[in-house]
């Protein structure tokens, strides 16, 4: 059964010393959990990276171990709850500021409905009212009877990294359709930097830049290829889109996420039509 979310892991507040201001971010997509799937293979990894997430001014972190598609059979929600509450006590014991709760990334399948019922897979913060998809790479495929399913369990999808997804950068239009069935975007913090090449790079910011997109997260593995970055991120949406936008997309809404609540968007970014439905900046 979900677990009552800890508010006390959620206290976001500025620290400051003479030279600068240091955001504190929570983090809804975070692959930190020892031996599950292409994360870190050991505890000891595990914990230099979470030390890495602190160092980015990360406090509070969904684990979302792959679920479904190659880790079918593997990691469901029992064995997920019980990593979260040893590394919890890792973290504790390693005197590591970071909260860590349960959570997944579930590839998409047909499945996942009645899964979900059986207590199987996992929704973000174990809360039941947001759920992390993903997509499969190789083909497009449309999930809006998946989206209709889960939105009549009170349940909303979060796509995570579309703008690594070739496919829809092709055709966004299908993504429209799908954030009118109350799907939301999650666009990895590595993409907006350039680290997923420059294609991703571009319809990352697209999406952010015209409001399709209201939430950023590290997706993080490792500390070599896969490190996180949410503070740079941070900085580059608040140099391109200003401090209100930058603060909505990286610290409030995962917060909003983590916490059960909605997704807040800003009034003046909009998903406006113009161009045969496409938004105005692609």
């Amino acid at each position: 059964m979900p677990k009552q979310v800890n508010d006390n892991l959620f206290e976001t507040k500025h620290v400051s010393n003479d030279s600068y201001v240091r955001e504190q971010y929570v983090d809804i997509h975070c692959h930190c959990l020892a031996g599950l799937d292409d994360g870190p293979a050991t505890m000891s990894e595990s914990l230099l990276l979470c030390r890495a997430l602190v160092n980015e001014g990360v406090t509070a972190v969904a684990a979302t171990p792959h679920q479904l598609g190659r880790f079918s059979g593997c990691n469901e929600a029992a064995q997920v709850r019980e990593a979260v509450s040893v590394i919890n006590e890792e973290l504790k014991s390693n005197d590591i500021a970071l909260g860590v709760m349960a959570g997944a990334d579930v590839r998409v399948d047909e499945r996942i409905c009645e899964l979900l019922e059986a207590d199987k897979v996992l929704t973000l913060a174990d809360g039941g009212k947001y759920i992390l998809l993903e997509l499969p790479h190789e083909v497009l495929i449309d999930i809006e009877p998946l989206l209709i399913d889960l939105a009549s369990m009170g349940i909303e999808a979060i796509l995570s990294h579309p703008e690594r997804h070739s496919g829809l950068g092709k055709e966004p239009d299908i993504l429209l359709k799908w954030l009118e069935c109350s799907a939301h975007l999650q666009v990895t913090a590595g993409s907006l930097l350039g680290r997923f090449g420059p294609a991703a790079q571009k319809f990352g910011w697209q999406l952010l830049s015209s409001g399709w997109a209201w939430l950023v997260a590290t997706d993080c593995h490792n500390l070599d290829s896969r490190r996180p970055c949410i503070s740079a991120a941070f900085e580059s949406i608040r140099d391109e889109l200003g401090e209100t936008i930058a603060r909505l997309i990286c610290i409030e809404n995962p917060l909003r996420v983590l916490k059960g609540q909605d997704i807040a968007v800003y009034p003046v970014s909009t998903r406006t039509r113009s161009d045969g439905g496409k938004p105005n900046s692609f």
